[in-house]
Parts: C-alpha cells; sequence; structure tokens
C-alpha cells in the first residue's frame, strides 16, 4: 500500500514538472516571436572584413542607412580587415548570436577562402546563417592601352599558339581562380603574376608590366573609358552601358565565362530563425528604395536581394567551382 501511494506521488510529481516545463516554454515561445517583431529595439552593427572604400564596405554602409532609417535604429559599419578576411568573421561568430551583428561579407570570405585553405577556421556554410546575396557585379579583361591584342580572340589566338608565354596579373586568390578559370574554358595557359591586390593589378597592367587582368569592373570602368587602360570583354551576358563599346562575354565567344564578384549578408548559425527571417525582410525592404537602385545601376552592379535558400546554394555552387579549379590548376593551399 504505501509502495503505492509513493508511486502515485512519483507520477503525480513527474506530470506537475512536465506541465511546469510546458507553461515555460509557451512564454518562452511567445517572447521569441514578440522579440522578432519589435528587432531591432536598439543599434546594430554590421562587421565588414574589408577596409573602409571597398566594394563590400560601401553596400555594407548603403544598407545600413537605410535599414537605420526603416527601424529608427542606428547602424554602424565597423571594418575589421586583415587575415584574409578571419579577423572580421571571428568577430562576427564570437558576438552574441541575438541578430544584432551582421557579417557583410564578399565571395573572398563566404566561398573562395574554402576553396584555398587547409585547415580554414571557420565554416562559411556551417558557422553562418545566410540572410541574402546583395549585390553582383562582373568584371572585365583588361589589357595595357598599347597591347597588341584589340579583341578577346586575339588575346586568347596568341596564347593558344604560346602556351605559358603570356602572363596575368593576380590581385588577390579570388582573381587568381577567376583567370584560370578563364584558361580552362578557353583552353590555354598563361603565368600569374601575384599583387598585393586588385587596385595593384590593374596599375600593372596600365604599366605594361602584365598582358591581362581579371578584375573588377567596378575598379576598371573609368580607366577604359579613358583609355589608360583597353577593356576586352565585360564578364556578364550583355554590354555595360557604361561600357557600350565593351562586348558581353557572350560576344566576345565565351558565353559561361560569368566571373562576379558579390556581397552578401550572415549572422551566426546560433540566431534565432525569426530573428533571420526580420532581417531578411529588413534587407529587402531597404533594396526597394529608389536611391539604392540607381546606385547599383551607376555602378554597373546587380542587385540581387535572394532568400537565404537561393544565397545558401549559390554558395555551394561557388565553392564547389573554386575547389575543383584551384585543384586543376595546382594552387598551392594556404
Amino acid at each position: 500500500m504505501l509502495h503505492a501511494f509513493r508511486s502515485r506521488r512519483r507520477f503525480f510529481g513527474l506530470a506537475a514538472a512536465v506541465l511546469a516545463g510546458i507553461a515555460g516554454t509557451v512564454p518562452s515561445l511567445a517572447m521569441a516571436a514578440e522579440s522578432a517583431d519589435a528587432f531591432p529595439s536598439r543599434p546594430m552593427r554590421f562587421i565588414v572584413p574589408f577596409p573602409a572604400g571597398s566594394g563590400t564596405d560601401t553596400t555594407a554602409r548603403m544598407f545600413a542607412k537605410k535599414i537605420g532609417e526603416l527601424t529608427g535604429q542606428g547602424v554602424v559599419v565597423e571594418n575589421k580587415p586583415g587575415g584574409n578576411g578571419f579577423i572580421g568573421v571571428q568577430t562576427v561568430l564570437n558576438a552574441p548570436a541575438d541578430g544584432y551583428t551582421v557579417f557583410i561579407g564578399s565571395n573572398s570570405t563566404l566561398s573562395t577562402n574554402a576553396a584555398t585553405f587547409r585547415k580554414l577556421p571557420y565554416d562559411p556554410l556551417a558557422d553562418f546563417a545566410p540572410i541574402t546575396l546583395l549585390s553582383r557585379g562582373p568584371c572585365v579583361i583588361i589589357v595595357p592601352s598599347t597591347s597588341p591584342y584589340r579583341t578577346l580572340a586575339e588575346l586568347l589566338e596568341d596564347a593558344r599558339k604560346r602556351p605559358g608565354a603570356l602572363n596575368y596579373g593576380s590581385g588577390s586568390i579570388s582573381y587568381t581562380l577567376y583567370s584560370e578559370w578563364l584558361n580552362e574554358l578557353a583552353r590555354i595557359k598563361t603565368t600569374p603574376v601575384p599583387y598585393k591586390g586588385a587596385g595593384d593589378a590593374i596599375n600593372g597592367v596600365m604599366a605594361a608590366n602584365v598582358d591581362f587582368a581579371v578584375v573588377d569592373a567596378s575598379g576598371a570602368i573609368e580607366l577604359a573609358r579613358s583609355g589608360k587602360i583597353r577593356a576586352l570583354a565585360y564578364t556578364a551576358p550583355q554590354r555595360s552601358p557604361l561600357l557600350p563599346d565593351v562586348p558581353s562575354i557572350v560576344e566576345a565567344g565565351l558565353p559561361d565565362f560569368l566571373a562576379y564578384n558579390w556581397v552578401a549578408a550572415a549572422v551566426s548559425v546560433k540566431t534565432p530563425p525569426a530573428l533571420v527571417k526580420r532581417l531578411q525582410d529588413l534587407f529587402g525592404q531597404a533594396g526597394q528604395a529608389a536611391d539604392v537602385r540607381e546606385y547599383y545601376t551607376r555602378q554597373s552592379t546587380k542587385l540581387i536581394l535572394s532568400s537565404p535558400a537561393e544565397m545558401r546554394q549559390y554558395q555551394k555552387d561557388e565553392i564547389e567551382r573554386w575547389k575543383r579549379l584551384a585543384a586543376v590548376a595546382k594552387i598551392p593551399l594556404q
């Protein structure tokens, strides 16, 4: 009898504990939904792994301003350059996963690094929850203004005749991979000449120290328009209105060489999904502003504003491509 009484007491005690747990969960869920609806209720910060003035930084500041206007909360852009983007990445991943610290990264930190480092101190897929692709801009294939090559076909024809004789300026590992991708598609072999950055590679082309380079279009358009360099192809399906005389890569005969630099927003994977959705909505609303759209049109850059799922698939496709090309080109892992 005493045993039965004790068993019933244990049962009711356990049931009470379970019910208390459920009762505690309901308010917690309500609070989570409530906090997502009210988010943000204090200033946010956007972490950029590059110096001020870079294309990624400019995009971060554009969206920070608009999201600040939408929410009435300040959005501070913090530049954390260096270490191949690792400093900026760790700043975000070490911060509370509450949606208030957002990573504004690019193809290098969110895809290329995964293909070029033997031991990457983070995983761009496993450690980040994607919010949205923000922008994507084509590259241009440039040669010195004094170059004998007036078309991409002429450059490729000579490169096929003299494997390894022509060289290209590489401003970063991303641009090396773009150039090696060009080598593969065009069935040529050219030799890399490393530079510290894309700007230095462009200067190398201007000084005729290298035969060609694949560079971000936004940094080369004005130099091409002024005649200081010659642009042979624009790596998009259509011509740029800013370079109307430069053939698209389709017109130039390499339709698959769609080399783009891109910028995206992400947060720590530990961030609650409701807050990720709220951030996606805020970036989407900011991207609808007329001045934002006009800015990207002037830069010959496309505003993307993808879903998180689309961004994640894009990352996976990019990482797979760059890993394959790094292996084909025998690029030493860092």
